[in-house]
């Protein structure tokens, strides 16, 4: 017979916490698998049935920051790093068919190792779905786009010509010519490779943008090259993501998948990292 897991509770935030005795010395952490992207650990209730069940608790790795929070320069080969680790996670959602679409240094989460891991999937969406006409008519309204051409550039005829949407063409042609600048300039402490790589990355056409797979066989990432960093990704199961289902019935199915979790082994990265970081 299955020994009854016992509880204690704990107050952090002004919120009560009601968690196996397994977890100590519990804090709170930003909002939140595979190496590069956050994984699941453990999930639990201390619901014993559907009827009391209203809570469950994630439990992920903990991480020390995120990289909003890093203050001062890092040298370039944290960087190189950094950004190595995050294309390798971006490769592994990109293969299951997510995209995160909020992806920014909040949601870069860091350890003192310098390890990083992508976080915080609250908006991401299975990418076939989220391919819709809605969005190409509203990309154009992050104003981050309109920053990020004043350096790249606003793109030209041919890139224009290729939106479906006539309301996003006649925002593009509207706006002021912003000539590209010279990103050695903009980044005079990067080295050429890491220029390169951002010239070839920060284009606005997906057509001749790279994908994560591709940008690391850039030799910015030579030296730190691992096939076993980009393992193949586990069949994302969808069939849930577009469903109706009375209020009842999610809070069944929520239970059922809390009781029936199993984490996939944890897979640890074997490379012998002498970087270190600290906010």
């Amino acid at each position: 017979m299955e020994s009854q897991t016992q509880y204690i509770r704990e107050e952090i935030n002004s919120t009560i916490w009601e968690v196996p005795e397994k977890y100590t010395r519990l804090k709170q952490i930003g909002t939140g698998a595979y190496g590069s992207v956050i994984g699941l650990l453990d999930v639990f209730t201390p619901a014993a049935g559907l009827d009391d069940f209203t809570d469950f608790y994630l439990v992920m790795p903990y991480m020390f920051t995120d990289l909003s929070k890093v203050k001062g320069l890092l040298t370039e080969d944290r960087v190189q790093f950094l950004v190595y680790q995050m294309l390798c996670g971006l490769r592994y959602i990109h293969k299951a068919g997510i995209i995160h679409r909020d992806l920014k240094p909040g949601n870069l989460a860091v350890n003192q190792d310098c390890e990083l891991k992508i976080l915080d999937f609250g908006l991401a969406r299975h990418a076939e779905a989220e391919m819709t006409g809605y969005v190409v008519t509203r990309w154009y309204r992050a104003p981050e786009l309109t920053q990020i051409m004043r350096v790249t550039g606003v793109p030209g005829p041919d890139f224009i010509q290729k939106l479906d949407s006539q309301e996003a063409k006649s925002y593009v042609r509207s706006l002021p010519h912003f000539p590209r600048k010279d990103f050695s300039k903009l980044f005079p402490r990067a080295g050429a490779h890491a220029i390169d790589l951002l010239e070839k990355m920060l284009v606005l056409d997906g057509e001749t943008r790279p994908t994560a797979e591709s940008a690391l066989t850039h030799p910015y990432f030579d030296g730190l090259r691992d096939p076993e960093d980009c393992p193949e990704p586990q069949p994302y199961d969808d069939s849930h993501d577009n469903a109706t289902l009375p209020l009842e019935d999610w809070r069944r199915l929520s239970f059922k998948e809390v009781k029936s979790f199993v984490p996939f082994p944890r897979r640890d990265s074997k490379r012998r990292n002498t970087l270190t970081i600290s906010p």
